[in-house]
């Protein structure tokens, strides 16, 4: 297929990230004349994650790029081959060889998409063994994707519209994988910029970063750069020797603080020097390696220093210790020096903080009058440790035009039968009010018309007439060919932030919120009424 010189292709996942009971079963429905059924399946969850009423639709991207470039590879058949039953007939993998997606059809909800439960992401269907086969890959695709996407949502609200958000989790992320899928969807899910290159290099997402301690504990205050000279900003001008530039400055920064020269710590305004030498135009210092009260005059003396040559200073970054209340006496600081040194820009410098923020500290971070400008965010953001597991499923749904439906003893479990749309109910402001399941030859509901409409665990129905009606599935791969372009990464972040801006602020808050109602058709609940029943649809 084409999709083979997509290099991020079958980076995406490879067959063989499967379970083994994919090909037991794929053995079975071959053995038994059933290979080429017409199936549908529909990979959907059951809660919304983290206690919350949303959740946001992502890794389709990624789902589309592995399906694209679907093949058994001579090495892949010969492996199964020797983890199935020595008797196997050699048809079968004959068979395997010859597969790919050429007839799978895709409808998924848009990435970026709000997402309810039972509400399909993707929809898929094609010959039964094939898309049998498809069910693990697509949930490790989607499922984390979508977890990560929404916690990240939940942050970015948090936070509120103005403070920059840092990923920063790649060295506490699941595995390369893990990480990557982390750092492309926390940005999809509101997110600034990541501080994973890679998530740069191969999803075109921002990447952002600072210094560590080791930059700054790594210098005594003795070392003599190779080349002290710093040439002005314009480009005019004789070269200034910065070290010694910064040194008359601290005598003024120490003297306006009340510090003695010797108090600031030697190593550390090496360090921010090195740094200043490396990056004129972007420096940045990290300010607590010794203290605060080190950190903070070595800073301003080397900022100070770069500003007579016409560079500016970018932000501070603090990494312990209360760093709401840091930020408000740095912030204070900042203020008084640029009056008394007359530099403006000065009152401006970004602060960033970091050090294992979660929701409960990004809320004391972000509150209103906090000095923070950026906030970092990594084992909060790449591990969802308040969920794990977004807990997606993939379920039959329809066998050779037949509505197949799972009973169970744990009626949660049961499933939805029959090939479906879905749609979402808008009120007169545009904002969701229900998402509506029906039977797929069903007529569109439009907008309106009044609709009668079985809430979950109702006895009746209901009705409800929505000022607008919005489709929910897009048809995204037919016979195994893209319908159209997907959208870039950062579309799909801002769709998600539109969303997210239209759902009520009932469903949207992140504690105890309203339930949205994910509604069924009358068709649509009868047919599970009379499967229920035992009677033949």
């Amino acid at each position: 297929m084409a999709a083979e010189q997509d290099p991020e292709a079958r980076a995406a996942a490879r067959p063989l990230l499967t379970d083994l009971y994919q090909a037991t079963m794929a053995l079975g429905y071959w053995r038994a004349g059933r290979a080429r059924d017409a199936a549908e399946f529909e990979l959907f969850f059951r809660r919304c994650p983290f206690g919350g009423a949303f959740a946001l639709a992502a890794g389709l991207r990624d789902c589309v790029r592995f399906l694209r470039a679907f093949r058994l590879r001579d090495a892949d058949v010969q492996f199964l081959a020797s983890v199935l039953p020595p008797d196997t007939d050699p048809a079968f993998f004959e068979h395997l060889r010859a597969l790919d997606c050429s007839e799978v059809t895709v409808r998924a909800l848009p990435e970026g998409s709000l997402a309810f439960p039972g509400v399909p992401l993707l929809q898929v269907s094609g010959p039964l063994l094939v898309v049998q086969l498809l069910e693990t890959p697509l949930l490790c695709l989607v499922s984390y994707a979508s977890l990560v996407a929404t916690n990240a949502a939940r942050l970015r609200l948090i936070a509120g519209p103005e403070k920059r958000l840092l990923e920063m989790g790649l060295r506490r992320a699941q595995g390369p994988d893990g990480g990557l899928t982390a750092s492309t969807y926390s940005y999809l899910g509101g997110f600034d910029s990541s501080s994973n290159v890679l998530a740069g290099q191969l999803r075109g997402v921002p990447v952002a970063g600072t210094l560590a301690h080791s930059f700054v504990t790594s210098f005594s205050g003795s070392e003599v750069p190779p080349d002290p000279m710093l040439a002005p900003a314009a480009g005019e001008g004789p070269g200034v020797d910065l070290a010694a530039k910064a040194q008359v400055w601290l005598e003024q920064v120490c003297a306006h603080l009340g510090l003695g020269v010797q108090e600031p710590h030697p190593g550390e305004r090496a360090a921010f020097v090195a740094y200043a030498l490396a990056f004129p135009r972007a420096f940045q210092g990290l300010l607590d390696t010794y203290s605060v009260w080190s950190g903070l005059p070595n800073f301003l003396a080397v900022a100070l220093a770069l500003g007579e040559l016409g560079y500016r200073a970018v932000g501070v970054r603090l990494d312990s210790g209360d760093l709401l209340q840091q930020a408000q006496e740095i912030r204070k600081v900042f203020r008084a020096a640029a009056a008394q040194f007359q530099v403006p820009w000065l009152e401006s410098v970004l602060i960033v903080v970091s050090n294992n923020i979660d929701e409960e500290a990004l809320a004391r971070l972000a509150q209103e009058g906090s000095e923070v400008n950026v906030i970092g965010i990594g084992t909060s953001v790449v591990t969802c440790p308040q969920q794990p597991s977004l807990g997606g499923v993939y379920k039959l749904v329809a066998v050779g035009g037949q509505p197949r439906m799972k009973l169970t003893e744990d009626p949660e479990k049961q499933t939805l039968p029959g090939s479906k749309a879905a749609f979402r109910l808008l009120g007169s402001d545009g904002s969701p009010l229900m998402d509506m399941l029906q039977l797929a030859e069903e007529p569109v509901p439009q907008a309106g018309q009044e609709l009668r409409v079985w809430p979950p665990g109702a006895q009746e129905p209901c009705t409800v007439r929505p000022a607008q009606v919005e489709p929910l599935l897009r048809l995204c791969l037919q016979q195994g060919q893209l319908c159209e372009p997907l959208p870039s990464l950062a579309e799909s972040r801002a769709l998600a932030q539109l969303s997210l801006s239209r759902l009520s602020p009932e469903h949207r808050r992140l504690r105890s919120p309203a339930q949205y109602q994910v509604v069924l058709s009358e068709r649509l609940q009868a047919l599970v009424n009379s499967l229920c029943a035992g009677q033949s649809p």
